[in-house]
């Protein structure tokens, strides 16, 4: 499923939830459906932050990829496994948000993505930026890892639902 598709699916998705259901937790330490969206938009915009510092820098790095990054982009996904951040990385996402806001900011995000993927092709591969646990990723592989993100938390999102009874 290409990244687009990916986050169609998910404004499809979000049109058919109440606010009462986006923002619904079962337990205080599982994220709601609106703090998934929020945190897949605020990630997916960190990483085409860094894919705008590729760009931009006219340095080029020989380091690469940890053995786990490369694993991931031999895959093309995420595995299927729950990722559990360091608790500096993991303040809870924002539960507040309408629908609309969010679906503003899915549409603003595949915006971005469009436009940034248009310049791929003519950036250097050997500009990279330091993903604390991939390792150098230049700004293809940053591109590549929102629509990979939007994937992953796809299980997520089925359980999420299975909560609500959808």
């Amino acid at each position: 499923m290409s990244d687009l598709k990916v986050i169609e699916t998910y404004k499809g998705c979000l049109q058919n939830y109440s606010l009462e259901q986006l923002r619904y937790k079962t337990t205080e330490n599982v994220w709601s459906i609106g703090q998934m969206y929020d945190h897949l938009i605020v990630v997916a915009h960190e990483y085409l932050d860094n894919v705008e510092a590729c760009a931009a820098s006219e340095e080029e790095q020989k380091l690469s990829k940890t053995e786990f990054g490369e694993r991931l982009f031999k895959l093309g996904d995420f595995p299927p496994i729950k990722i559990k951040l360091p608790n500096e990385l993991n303040s809870p996402p924002d539960n507040s948000e309408s629908k609309e806001k969010l679906m503003n900011r899915l549409e603003k995000l595949m915006e971005r993505l469009i436009q940034l993927e248009n310049k791929l092709d003519a950036l250097n591969p050997n500009s990279k930026v330091n993903h604390k646990g991939f390792g150098w990723l230049n700004a293809r592989e940053w591109h590549d890892l929102v629509g990979m993100h939007f994937r992953h938390h796809l299980r997520q999102k089925r359980e999420l639902d299975q909560n609500l009874s959808l």
